[in-house]
């Protein structure tokens, strides 16, 4: 089992930034890759990035491309999300997630493993 713990979200203006942090502990973090989703209100989850288990590849879906940065720490066994330049359409709850998969997947349904979520509300 893995357990995931997100943190970091809030309310925060359009074009302002937020740093989401994914805590993991239960098996090795570095045997996962790492994705962050979102949900908002209505509608599907749908992929945000991920992160190689090494950290060496990271993949992002397009709407976010340029404006926000995953990473990860293994020695802290933590995953980040940087989000710039936010946008309303950006609201929504975001879920971290781990799979251990050796490629990086951007389907939520393969991860094995997600957290609660954390909100991220962005006014405009």
């Amino acid at each position: 089992q893995v357990q995931l713990v997100e943190s970091g979200g809030g309310l925060v203006q359009a074009g302002g930034s937020l740093s989401l942090s994914c805590a993991a502990s239960g098996r090795t973090f570095s045997n996962y890759a790492m994705g962050w989703f979102r949900q908002a209100p209505g509608k599907e989850r749908e992929f945000v990035a991920a992160i190689s288990r090494s950290g060496g590849y990271t993949y992002y879906a397009n709407s976010v491309k340029g404006r926000f940065t995953i990473s990860r720490d293994n020695a802290k066994n933590t995953v980040y999300l940087q989000m710039n330049s936010l946008k309303p359409e950006d609201m929504a709850v975001y879920y971290c997630e781990a799979d251990q998969s050796v490629v990086v997947r951007t389907t939520s349904s393969y991860y094995d493993y997600w957290g609660q979520g954390t909100q991220v509300t962005v006014s405009s």
